[in-house]
């Protein structure tokens, strides 16, 4: 378990790394090694460190305008360097990270998890902004998680 932590710490940093450097290549190739992970897993942490953003900017909470916010700023900072960013992944990530996601419904359609982990860094890198480091998120995103499924053992 420990070098899967490693590695999806490794892959989530490169990532945002390449996405604050608005490095393309960078970015594929750092999604490219977190497709070699399992999917639910890396979803899960991705959408944790997002959450945890998230709430860290807005501690008394989002609302409409925040979340439209944050998808436009990302939209527009990504489009530039990469113009396949997708916006309606983008928000399907955001509201993944929120838990208000529809998952349990067909007809919304879900991007694969190839699409999420290309689409997340970007979030991640535009909520980090410049200078922060995301290897703390992704950290107490894992105790966050490893809690959760202590607290849920019988």
């Amino acid at each position: 378990m420990a070098a899967v932590i490693r590695n999806m710490t490794k892959a989530i940093e490169a990532a945002a790394a390449a996405a604050r450097a608005e490095d393309a290549d960078g970015l594929t190739e750092a999604v490219g090694e977190l497709s070699k992970l399992d999917a639910a897993q890396t979803g899960k942490v991705l959408g944790g460190v997002l959450r945890l953003l998230l709430e860290q900017q807005h501690p008394d909470g989002l609302d409409s305008d925040d979340i439209k916010s944050v998808l436009e700023e990302t939209v527009r900072g990504a489009a530039s360097w990469l113009p396949e960013t997708d916006p309606h992944t983008l928000l399907i990530v955001l509201a993944g990270a929120l838990g208000i996601h529809p998952d349990d419904h067909e007809e919304v359609a879900r991007p694969a998890p190839e699409s999420l982990s290309f689409n997340a860094p970007l979030l991640i890198a535009h909520l980090l902004g410049p200078v922060k480091s995301v290897k703390p998120y992704v950290e107490a995103t894992f105790a966050n998680i490893a809690q959760t499924e202590l607290m849920e053992e019988p």
